[in-house]
C-alpha cells in the first residue's frame, strides 16, 4: 500500500485530499498545527480509518516520520485573506521554511513532492486570463504579499530541489476553489455570501462589484491535484474553473439560490485586491486530461446545504 503525508490535512482543501488518496487506497498521515485547520474536518477518518493517522505538528519546525513515504503534499498555509492578516509570519515561516523541511523529507524519502501554489501568484494581473508563463503583477511589500510571496518563494525553492536534487517535484496553482468544509467566516467570497445570505444579512461586495473571479468545486479540484501528483510534469499547472463572472452576479446567484432576502451593499476594495481573475487551463487539459465536471450552481447547491446544517448545528449549541 502506497503511503503519502499531507501537510495542512487538516484544512479546506487538505481534508478532502486526505479523503481522495484514501479512497484510492493509499495510507494517508495528516500533519497539521490546527492553526487555521480544523479536527472536525478529518475527525471521520481519524474514527473511522485504520490507514488514517493524525500528527498535530508545525512543519515550520522539523519533521519526523519513519517509515516508507511515496508522496508528500504540501497544502500547509493560511489561505484566506482573514487568516494570512491575521498571522502574517507564520504564513511567510510555512511557506518558507516549512516547504524547505517538506522538500529535505521528501529528498530523504524519495518521494514525490506536490506544493500547493495560487493563482494570488500571478497578482493584479495584466494578461487575462492567466496562463503558467506570465510571471505576475504582485507588489512585494503589500498586505497581501505575505501570502503572495510566501507562495512565489515556495514554487522558487521548489524549482531549485528539481532542479539541484532531481527530485520528482509538481507545482499547482489553485484558483478560487470551493464546497464543503470551508470556514463559515472564511473571509473569502463564496464563504461570505453564502454565511450572509442564509443569515439574512447585507451581502458585502467590495468596490463596485465589476471585478471577476472564477470559481471550482473542490471534487474538481483535488481530481486535478491527484492527476498531477501522478503525472510526469514538474512546471506549474493551474487548476480552477474557466467560467468568469463579475462578484456582483455571484452575489446575485448566492441570493436566489438561497431564496434570501439580503440587500447588496458596496463597500471600499481592500488593498492590492486583483481585478480578475481566470485560469488558462490549457496545459491541464493536455497533460492531465483534466477539466472541470461540476457546474458552479451544481457546487453551489451542495454548498449551501452544508451550511445550512454547519448553521443548524451552530445554532442548536448556543
Amino acid at each position: 500500500m502506497k503511503r503519502a503525508v499531507v501537510a495542512g490535512g487538516a484544512g479546506f482543501i487538505g481534508s478532502h485530499l486526505c479523503e481522495y488518496l484514501l479512497s484510492k487506497d493509499i495510507s494517508v498521515v495528516c500533519i497539521d498545527n490546527l492553526l487555521t485547520g480544523k479536527i472536525e474536518n478529518i475527525e471521520h477518518l481519524i474514527k473511522k480509518s485504520k490507514h488514517f493517522k493524525f500528527v498535530e505538528h508545525d512543519i515550520s519546525e522539523p519533521i519526523k516520520i519513519t517509515g516508507k513515504i511515496d508522496y508528500i503534499l504540501d497544502f500547509a498555509s493560511p489561505a484566506s485573506p482573514v487568516d494570512y492578516l491575521k498571522f502574517p509570519i507564520e504564513t511567510l515561516k510555512v511557506g518558507s521554511i516549512g516547504v524547505y523541511n517538506t522538500l529535505n523529507l521528501t529528498k530523504d524519502k524519495n518521494a514525490v513532492f506536490i506544493i500547493a501554489s495560487t493563482s494570488e501568484v500571478y497578482g493584479d494581473p495584466l494578461v487575462h486570463p492567466q496562463n503558467e508563463a506570465y510571471w505576475g503583477n504582485v507588489n512585494p511589500i503589500g498586505i497581501r504579499s505575505v501570502y503572495d510571496e510566501a507562495k512565489r518563494f515556495a514554487e522558487a525553492i521548489t524549482m531549485a530541489y528539481y532542479r539541484v536534487y532531481k527530485l520528482d517535484t509538481k507545482i499547482v496553482r489553485i484558483f478560487n476553489t470551493f464546497g464543503p468544509k470551508m470556514q463559515l467566516q472564511d473571509g473569502r467570497v463564496v464563504p461570505n455570501f453564502i454565511y450572509q445570505a442564509l443569515k439574512g444579512e447585507s451581502i458585502t461586495v467590495y468596490g463596485n462589484g465589476t471585478q471577476t473571479r472564477s470559481f471550482c468545486y473542490v471534487s474538481d479540484l483535488v481530481d486535478g491535484i491527484y492527476k498531477l501528483l501522478i503525472s510526469n510534469s514538474h512546471e506549474p499547472v493551474n487548476l480552477g474553473n474557466p467560467t468568469e463572472m463579475t462578484i456582483l452576479e455571484f452575489a446575485k446567484a448566492i441570493k436566489k439560490l438561497t431564496n434570501s432576502k439580503s440587500e447588496i451593499v458596496f463597500k471600499d476594495l481592500p488593498q492590492d485586491d486583483p481585478k480578475q481573475r481566470k485560469p488558462d487551463i490549457s496545459r491541464a487539459k493536455k497533460m492531465l486530461g483534466w477539466q472541470p465536471q461540476i457546474t458552479l450552481e451544481e457546487g453551489l447547491k451542495y454548498t449551501i446545504s452544508w451550511f445550512q446544517e454547519k448553521l443548524k448545528t451552530k445554532n442548536a449549541n448556543l
